[in-house]
């Protein structure tokens, strides 16, 4: 008679996972919409490169300063009614985008679809309450793939430029605007799939003060993780952000071509977090961290060299080293995060999350200031190699500080037992 109970577990897990991580997909996919449609925006405007990395980074911004609210609401009252809301609200102003014919009028509405990149946090959350901590790694590592969202902006968006300004019905809008037209329906179908398929929500902090779920958010540690989110996230989001744009203007491929060779740097970067989860959970994420790191400081530093001498191909080829790193690195950060606040990942996570979202803000905008500081569009990488190199220290400063209080420990407990003696 009991058997059922575990095998119900088994399938709840299942469609909490299964069904967060494709609305976390369609949510990304959303979230990045403007690394594509900028580009004939920009033509359609005549911007500026400040105002197209502006316009590029505020639903950046707006999904990073968000995530910690909205974690703490999925903590509070669900994971799943959190999501369904998130879908239904964010399909507005997508839609209305459709209809925008201003750089002001974009302005605002790019500034509500940034509500999007809140989902990674509601996510985290919901999928914690669902798994227990020897396999959440491996579960928000499934869940974090929905990153490959970008890949779907990147491929599919153009597509939909170059199919559809033919369009003979007049309630369809064409070129750019038939883009978001078609994500706003896409929201309100996984708002509709994530109420119906998915269980009743397991709340993990009912009845708990705010007070209380705040305190993690005074450890150092918290912040530590989330600069290194800044590095393994943020920095993707940036170059998922920043490359179709660096693919036409530096080796003046078209932007089909340099969306797909954007989408080779996003698929590992994001289809790679479930085996990153995997290795945290066997082999320990700050191992792996290491290695992250280490990769990204030396790629980085390689891509400093000039963009013709390494051809498109060999550019691409450490763009993508790169985009595995992140990958494996995205995952064995949460699953740090996982470790040390089991109860409070909603609000931890979404404090990281807001972390490596922000750094999704400002790097376009650092890339776009030190290219035209230096003159030389490969110069975006050195802001990587700095990032990298300063978390690769930082990590090696907490390991000796973790490693010198465990020894002060075994030192007090000898102490104590001659004591004894």
């Amino acid at each position: 008679m009991n058997a059922p109970g575990p095998a119900l577990e088994r399938y709840h897990r299942r469609a909490v996972l299964t069904v967060s991580t494709l609305a976390f997909t369609i949510l990304f996919a959303v979230w990045v919409l403007f690394s594509i449609i900028g580009l004939p925006i920009r033509e359609e405007l005549g911007l500026s490169d400040g105002q197209f990395a502006l316009l590029t980074a505020i639903p950046i911004l707006t999904g990073s300063l968000l995530r910690l609210p909205l974690g703490i609401w999925a903590d509070r009252f669900g994971g799943r009614r959190v999501f369904a809301l998130l879908c239904l609200i964010t399909a507005v102003p997508t839609f209305l985008l459709s209809l925008a014919h201003s750089y002001e009028q974009l302005l605002v509405l790019t500034f509500f679809i940034g509500l999007a990149g809140t989902s990674f946090a509601v996510g985290v959350s919901w999928n914690s309450a669902w798994f227990e901590a020897q396999s959440q790694g491996l579960a928000l590592g499934v869940f974090g793939a929905g990153n490959v969202g970008a890949s779907i902006t990147k491929l599919l968006a153009p597509t939909l430029l170059s199919l559809v300004p033919a369009a003979s019905l007049e309630i369809i809008p064409s070129g750019w605007r038939f883009v978001p037209w078609v994500y706003s329906i896409a929201l309100v179908v996984t708002a509709l799939m994530v109420w119906s398929f998915t269980p009743s929500d397991r709340v993990l902090s009912e009845g708990r003060p705010l007070a209380e779920l705040l305190r993690p958010l005074r450890q150092l540690q918290v912040w530590r993780f989330g600069l290194y989110y800044v590095v393994v996230f943020g920095a993707y989001v940036g170059l998922s952000l920043w490359l179709p744009k660096y693919y036409v203007d530096v080796y003046g491929i078209s932007l089909a071509l340099a969306g797909l060779l954007t989408a080779l740097f996003i698929f590992p970067a994001s289809l790679l977090r479930p085996w990153g989860g995997y290795l945290s959970d066997q082999m320990g994420a700050r191992r792996l961290m290491y290695v992250v790191f280490g990769v990204i400081l030396a790629a980085s530093l390689l891509l400093l060299l000039p963009p013709k001498l390494l051809g498109v191909w060999g550019f691409t080829l450490l763009v993508v080293v790169i985009g595995f790193a992140m990958g494996i690195g995205k995952a064995a950060n949460l699953k740090m995060v996982a470790v040390w606040y089991p109860r409070d990942i909603g609000v931890t996570g979404g404090m990281v999350g807001m972390l490596g979202g922000l750094g999704g803000f400002f790097l376009p905008l650092m890339f776009a200031w030190i290219k035209d500081l230096t003159g030389l569009p490969q110069s975006i990488f050195l802001v990587l190699a700095g990032l990298a190199f300063g978390c690769l220290v930082w990590l090696h400063i907490a390991v000796l500080g973790i490693r010198i209080s465990q020894l002060e420990a075994q030192l007090n407990t000898l102490n104590n037992s001659e004591t004894v003696r």
